[in-house]
């Protein structure tokens, strides 16, 4: 089946996993370099995938940002100062916002990470050097995709800024998926290339981190994930997928 084929079967599809029935057993294992770690999550608890490295711990880069707006939205005191930060943080990953509300909120990445059960999520002195797994991200932003599917996260992520605030042009790995609706990119300010990107669509979403270019994720990605759910979603509707 040619990719077009295939990227239109997920996107079509995957509106059907709402409806149906008890999930199966993961059957597939791309080939992911290991420089990058995948997971995806759909609305059914079984439906899911991840590339073996999805529970290591890495770099949570900016995507820690989903954490600390996430806690200053539902448990800080709701002004109109945290909600434009927290806009900015999402739409533009403005480090300055995120240096400001972190500061004011300096336990939001904890008690995020309790509140949800993020096991490989955990702060540090400063947010930029806080951890999570690819597995956590996908997680969170399932979770947030269901039981909180108005929150303002899941908008601003739907409308990202082209050039975040610091020049960085926003455009690689889970975003090029089809289907997707919202994505919120990380990248490393080191010496380290380090990069990462969670995006969200119909009834699923979906997290990577390289050790690599966003184009190498981007590659990474395509080459496994509208595979993967093809063929899962194929394989819930008693459907063949040919090679």
């Amino acid at each position: 089946m040619g990719r077009s084929v295939r990227l239109a079967v997920v996107t079509v599809a995957l509106g059907c996993l709402m409806s149906a029935p008890a999930a199966w057993a993961d059957p597939l294992d791309p080939e992911v370099p290991p420089r990058t770690s995948i997971s995806v999550r759909t609305s059914l608890p079984n439906v899911q995938w991840g590339t073996p490295n999805e529970h290591d711990e890495r770099g949570a880069l900016s995507l820690a940002k989903l954490y600390i707006v996430d806690y200053a939205l539902r448990h800080g005191d709701r002004s109109s100062e945290d909600r434009a930060l927290a806009e900015r943080m999402i739409r533009y990953s403005d480090d300055g916002a995120a240096n400001t509300l972190a500061a004011k909120y300096p336990n939001a990445i904890a008690e995020v990470a309790a509140e949800y059960g993020l096991r490989a999520t955990h702060p540090h002195e400063s947010w930029q050097m806080s951890t999570t797994s690819t597995a956590d991200v996908a997680d969170f932003l399932n979770k947030k995709r269901v039981s909180d599917p108005e929150s303002p996260i899941l908008d601003w992520m739907s409308q990202p800024g082209s050039v975040a605030a610091d020049g960085t042009v926003q455009d690689w790995g889970t975003a090029w998926l089809p289907g997707v609706i919202g994505t919120k990119w990380g990248w490393s300010d080191y010496d380290t290339v380090e990069v990462a990107s969670a995006s969200y669509g119909m009834g699923f979403t979906v997290a990577a981190h390289t050790y690599g270019t966003g184009p190498e994720q981007t590659a990474d990605v395509l080459s496994a994930v509208p595979d993967v759910l093809t063929k899962l979603i194929a394989r819930r509707l008693g459907l063949r997928v040919l090679e």
